[in-house]
């Protein structure tokens, strides 16, 4: 198993600064999610070659390792030509995680309505979840070769906002890809949208599990709905977190004792948000209470 910080609250940091930082909270791996300097939100990577000689002398340094690199590219947009984009931005990300000799990408499963470009959407009425549904399926046919062909394995999760945001129909369609390079992440922190039954969710995805993220939340069905108060009432907005284990209402030990159940033997990573001005200390805090739960279950058998 690989266990992974998500260094997002540290992204103030230079790309050669951070190896060093993320050994120094205890962990051998990093998940690289975007950022300005390398590969940025929807946009094409700001990577050359001094660059990411820099960055792999960096990791050799501290003796660290990238378990995954996370893009977040446009490539389930109905808009073709920004659809053409993130692909072509895709392979280029492909190539950098070659030249960096990373086996594994993640992202989600994308075009939700965040920027806007103008155009109605709505998750819940199905507002254009037909169409990026297709527009994912036509970038896959393009882009699953090319992860094939160069040995690297994509991991995908649904996400609140997104045109597939549940587990199902998530599994079901990665399943449909077919590839033994496709696989499915499991994000802790939308626990409450997939379902409530964290043993038999973890238990239906362990033929497609490979990467899970770690992070507390609040059920936001809760207490009628009012877990979270949003105003004015009525309003569409909907809120998820990523705190640190214990913050939130996911059950850990259903989670991770079913993890250990079913086998799991993935990159397991850290991801929190929300205490950018205590990054350190959530750090070193998930670092320890992920390795409290793995001695507790894996260490068991």
């Amino acid at each position: 198993m690989k266990i992974a910080l998500d260094p997002f609250m540290h992204r103030h940091l230079s790309l050669e600064a951070l190896p060093s930082k993320v050994k120094e909270l205890g962990y051998d791996w990093i998940e690289l999610s975007p950022r300005g300097d390398f590969l940025e939100w929807f946009k094409a990577p700001r990577v050359f070659p001094n660059r990411v000689k820099s960055f792999k002398k960096a990791l050799s340094d501290a003796n660290v390792g990238i378990a995954s690199l996370l893009p977040m590219y446009r490539w389930a947009s109905n808009d073709e030509a920004e659809r053409q984009a993130a692909v072509k931005h895709w392979k280029r990300a492909i190539e950098i995680a070659v030249e960096l000799e990373v086996d594994t990408m993640n992202s989600e499963f994308g075009r939700g309505p965040h920027p806007d470009k103008g155009s109605c959407y709505c998750c819940h009425t199905g507002s254009m979840i037909e169409a990026c549904e297709d527009a994912w399926w036509r970038s896959m046919e393009e882009l699953v070769p090319v992860f094939e062909k160069e040995g690297i394995n994509l991991h995908v999760e649904p996400h609140p906002e997104d045109w597939c945001e549940t587990l199902q129909p998530a599994l079901d369609i990665i399943r449909t890809v077919n590839s033994k390079n496709v696989k499915f992440l499991y994000c802790a922190p939308h626990t409450f949208y997939f379902g409530d039954d964290t043993k038999a969710m973890l238990r239906e995805a362990k033929d497609v599990l490979a990467h899970v993220h770690v992070g507390d939340t609040f059920n936001h069905k809760a207490s009628s709905g009012l877990r979270y108060i949003l105003n004015p009432p009525g309003t569409q907005a909907r809120v998820h977190q990523h705190l640190n284990i214990g913050q939130g209402e996911v059950p850990w030990d259903d989670f991770f004792a079913t993890l250990a159940e079913v086998g799991f033997d993935g990159i397991m990573t850290a991801c929190v948000f929300a205490w950018e001005d205590k990054a350190d200390h959530s750090g070193t805090f998930m670092r320890t209470e992920m390795q409290r739960y793995i001695d507790k279950y894996w260490g068991a058998k």
